[in-house]
C-alpha cells in the first residue's frame, strides 16, 4: 500500500480542536468580563458626576444667603459649570479610559490644555450664536445667553474634550453612525444627545402664558439640559449593559 493510498485511508486529525474550542471561549469569556468592568467604572463615574450636579444645589447654600436655583439662577449655573467640569477633569484623570498618548512632554500637555481652553471658548460663542438664531434676545439679557451657552458647552464639550481631547476628527468619528471604539465614547453619544434633546424640551414652555417663574429665559432651557444630562448619565450605563452582548467595536 502506497503512501497516498495510506493518507487518503487515514486522514491527518485536528486533535486540537477542543483545546482551540477551549481557547476561544476563554478569550470570549475575558472580552465579556473586561467589558463588564468598563461599565461598571463608567456606571459609578456617572453617578459621581450626578452628584457633582446635587452638590452645587445645596453646597453653596450653606455660604451665600437667598441662594436658590430660580432666584439666583446665575450663580448657580457658574457653581454648577464649575463643579461639573472639576468633577469630569479628576474622574477622567483617574479613570483614564483612554490609552496615554505618547507625548508625554510638559510643552505637550501645556499645548493640549490650552486647545481644550480655546475648543471650549469657541463651543460657548457657537451656542450663543446658535441661540440668538434661534429667537434668544440680541442685546438684552447677553450675560443670561452666554452663561446658558456655558452650562451646556459643559454637559457636551467637557466630556469630549476630557475623553477624546481637542481633536476634531474624533469628534466627528465618535458621532458618526457607526464610529464609536469603547464603550465611553457610545456613552458620550448618550448623554451628549439627551442635553441636546433636553434642552430643546426646556424651550418650549417659555412661549405659552403661564406667568411661572422658571420660564424667564433661559431658567427652562438650563433645567432641562440638566435634566437630560442627568437622564443621559442613567440611561447609558444602563442601556450599554443592556446591549453589552451585541456590542462590538473596531479595537476590540
Amino acid at each position: 500500500m502506497g503512501l497516498q493510498t495510506k493518507i487518503a485511508l487515514f486522514p491527518p486529525r485536528r486533535l486540537n480542536c477542543p483545546l482551540r474550542c477551549r481557547c476561544v471561549s476563554q478569550i470570549s469569556t475575558h472580552g465579556n468580563t473586561m467589558k463588564d468592568t468598563d461599565i461598571k467604572r463608567l456606571l459609578y463615574t456617572h453617578l459621581l458626576c450626578i452628584f457633582s450636579i446635587i452638590l452645587s444645589v445645596f453646597i453653596p447654600s450653606f455660604f451665600l444667603e437667598n441662594f436658590s436655583i430660580l432666584e439666583t439662577h446665575l450663580t448657580w449655573l457658574c457653581i454648577c459649570s464649575a463643579f461639573v467640569t472639576a468633577v469630569n477633569l479628576l474622574l477622567y484623570l483617574v479613570v483614564k479610559p483612554t490609552a496615554s498618548s505618547k507625548k508625554s512632554s510638559l510643552s505637550h500637555k501645556i499645548t493640549r490644555f490650552l486647545k481644550c481652553c480655546i475648543y471650549f471658548l469657541m463651543s460657548c460663542f457657537s451656542f450663543h450664536i446658535i441661540f440668538v438664531l434661534y429667537g434668544a434676545p440680541l442685546i438684552e439679557l447677553v450675560l443670561e445667553t452666554f452663561l446658558f451657552a456655558v452650562i451646556l458647552s459643559t454637559f457636551t464639550t467637557v466630556p469630549c474634550l476630557c475623553l477624546l481631547g481637542p481633536n476634531l476628527k474624533a469628534w466627528l468619528r465618535v458621532f458618526s453612525r457607526n464610529g464609536v471604539t469603547s464603550i465611553w465614547e457610545n456613552s458620550l453619544q448618550i448623554t451628549t444627545i439627551s442635553s441636546f434633546v433636553g434642552t430643546w424640551l426646556g424651550a418650549l414652555p417659555i412661549p405659552l402664558d403661564w406667568e411661572r417663574p422658571w420660564q424667564v429665559w433661559p431658567i427652562s432651557c438650563t433645567l432641562g439640559a440638566t435634566f437630560g444630562y442627568v437622564a443621559g448619565l442613567v440611561i447609558s450605563p444602563l442601556w450599554i449593559y443592556w446591549n453589552r452582548k451585541q456590542l462590538t467595536y473596531k479595537n476590540n
